[in-house]
C-alpha cells in the first residue's frame, strides 16, 4: 500500500485512492440504471457502428470507455464520502482544512442518518452544489441523508482516525446533547 495513508490530508496514489475512503451510497434508482445501461448499449454500439464502417477493432472503444461509465454511475450513487484529498456531500467537495467536525444525527424513528460538516471560521459553501434543506435535527450547515442500513458509524470512525486529518473530530448530535464519537 502507498504511504499515502501515513499522512492524512495527502493526496493518496491513484491506486490505493479507491481503499483509503469511507463511502455511504444511495439506494439503487430505475433513472441510474436506465443510464447505465443505456451507456452500456451506445458504447457496444458504437464499438460495433466503428469496426464495421472503420475496419477497427470495436473493443478498444468498449476498454476505453468502460471506466469513464464506471466512474460516472460511481459518482451518481455517492451520498457521503471521505478520502485523503476532503469530504464530499453529493457532488459538493469540501477540502479538510475548511472542516472542523463530521457530525452525525440520527433522528428517532426516521429511516435516515444525517451527516454533516462544521466548517472552520472564514470558510464557505462552494457555490453551485446542490445541498439540503436546514433540518432541526442536524447543527451543521451542509448534510446529506443517507439510508440508516448503509450507514456504519463504528466503520466511519475507523476510517478517519486512519486516514482523516488529526484536527477531525466526529461528532453524534441527538435529542441529549452532543459527544465525540468513540
Amino acid at each position: 500500500m502507498s504511504q499515502a495513508g501515513s499522512r492524512p490530508g495527502a493526496r493518496p496514489t491513484r491506486r490505493a485512492a479507491r481503499w483509503e475512503r469511507y463511502r455511504v451510497t444511495h439506494p439503487f434508482s430505475a433513472r441510474d440504471q436506465a443510464g447505465l445501461w443505456g451507456a452500456i448499449v451506445g458504447v457496444v454500439g458504437l464499438a460495433v457502428l466503428l469496426g464495421w464502417a472503420l475496419d477497427m477493432k470495436g473493443g478498444v472503444v468498449i476498454v476505453a470507455a468502460l471506466p469513464f461509465i464506471v466512474s460516472w454511475y460511481e459518482n451518481r450513487r455517492t451520498a457521503f464520502q471521505f478520502d485523503a484529498a476532503g469530504v464530499r456531500f453529493g457532488t459538493v467537495q469540501l477540502p479538510w482544512s475548511d472542516v472542523t467536525h463530521l457530525v452525525v444525527a440520527t433522528p428517532e424513528g426516521g429511516p435516515h442518518a444525517l451527516i454533516g460538516a462544521r466548517l472552520r471560521r472564514g470558510a464557505s459553501l462552494p457555490a453551485g452544489g446542490p445541498v439540503l434543506a436546514h433540518d432541526p435535527e442536524m447543527p451543521a450547515p451542509i448534510h446529506v441523508a443517507v439510508l440508516r442500513a448503509k450507514f456504519d458509524l463504528r466503520k466511519m470512525v475507523a476510517k478517519a482516525r486512519r486516514y482523516a486529518p488529526a484536527h477531525l473530530r466526529i461528532v453524534v448530535a441527538d435529542a441529549s446533547g452532543e459527544r465525540v464519537a468513540a
